[in-house]
């Protein structure tokens, strides 16, 4: 049995295959998953599990390089923001390096979220509680 956190096999096989650049999305109960990606489908019920909880996890097992977030989150849902913020902050510290946080219209950052590896689908019910992580190198 692993000995690290996620314990989700699917999950864990899209950031152990991540090579430098490539991306993940992890998102709230509503963003729109096309056919074309993968869909790791975490949801039980409203809030669990939660954005923060799933994006925890997910950092525990990848390198993060850059990370893109829709701009309507600064009004629409900015205590997500500043929990999100903070966490990649740490990070950073964590890592070493320096994450590229990068905001977009909620439009353009659907249309990047089409070219994930994968898309991992929360329980969260807040509005604009998703992130697509860019992977990087640990060297």
């Amino acid at each position: 049995m692993k000995k690290t956190m996620l314990l989700n096999a699917p999950l864990s096989h899209s950031i152990a295959t991540l090579g430098h650049t490539d991306s993940i999305t992890i998102c709230d109960a509503g963003l729109p998953i096309p056919l074309n990606v993968e869909r790791i489908d975490l949801a039980l019920t409203a809030g669990v599990p939660s954005f923060l909880q799933t994006f925890d996890v997910v950092i525990n097992e990848m390198f993060v390089e850059r990370a893109l977030i829709a701009e309507e989150i600064k009004q629409k849902n900015p205590e997500i923001l500043t929990a999100l913020l903070a966490k990649l902050q740490q990070l950073e510290t964590a890592q070493g390096n320096q994450i590229q946080v990068e905001f977009v219209p909620h439009e353009t950052f659907k249309q990047y979220s089409q070219h994930s590896k994968a898309i991992v689908r929360s329980g969260e019910c807040s509005p604009y509680a998703n992130v697509i992580l860019y992977s990087g190198v640990p060297f």
